[in-house]
């Protein structure tokens, strides 16, 4: 009996000691809150490579053009979309519907892209969607969503990454979405098949990319693929 009665102070004692030395843990912030702080760090990291690139001759022109600005929302829109999912999903219990959040942006950004290719085929025929190679722009586009890419894997990594495939494409199309932002102000090429097949291509490509990488990169237990 006085064994027994030993066991239970000793674990009492136990408990008593942990519950005096454990700290109490300070809850992740509102992802969209931390999403948009991301934002602005990817914003100022993009501007940073603009202006040490240099921007291109004719921005002020670019600036005042409907169809620039419109498919630059979007692009900005779905990166932003993305960084908000991605953190979202590293909250246990997050609503799987988040892992769609930047398909509206994202539609939007395609969309605007594929009217563009329509009117360069009225406007200049088969000669409006020539396609002709432009490997710059993966390069810049990776280049400048790297670092921002790093923070973000890190804000992710403070949560519970527990669909690690999903939350790494969103955290890669996040950032690559930015870097295409950016790439924009300085990179010439402005034809909309152009456009959608190197720039969204190269932002799409990384993404999936880093899907894959997922499981590999995130040692939680996977809930879903």
């Amino acid at each position: 009996m006085t064994h027994g009665t030993n066991k239970i102070d000793e674990t009492d004692a136990l408990i008593a000691r942990l519950a005096q030395e454990t700290r109490p843990l300070r809850p992740l912030a509102n992802p969209v809150r931390r999403g948009f702080v991301w934002g602005v760090f990817a914003l100022f990291f993009g501007a940073l490579m603009v202006w040490a690139i240099g921007p291109r001759p004719d921005l002020p022109e670019r600036l005042t053009d409907a169809r620039f600005l419109l498919e630059q929302g979007a692009a900005l829109a779905t990166g932003l979309a993305a960084a908000v999912a991605a953190l979202a999903l590293t909250v246990p219990g997050a609503p799987p519907l988040l892992r769609v959040l930047p398909i509206a942006p994202g539609a939007v950004w395609i969309g605007t892209l594929s009217l563009g290719c329509l009117r360069d085929w009225w406007q200049f025929g088969a000669q409006g969607l020539r396609i002709t190679p432009d490997p710059a722009c993966f390069v810049y586009i990776a280049l400048i969503g790297s670092l921002p890419a790093l923070v973000l894997f890190g804000m992710v990594r403070r949560g519970a990454p527990l669909s690690p495939r999903w939350t790494l494409l969103l955290g890669a199309l996040a950032a690559a979405g930015f870097g295409n932002f950016a790439l924009r102000f300085f990179h010439m090429q402005d034809a909309a098949l152009m456009v959608l097949v190197w720039q969204v291509g190269s932002v799409a490509l990384l993404a999936c990319v880093a899907g894959l990488c997922g499981r590999r990169l995130f040692a939680w237990p996977v809930r879903t693929a």
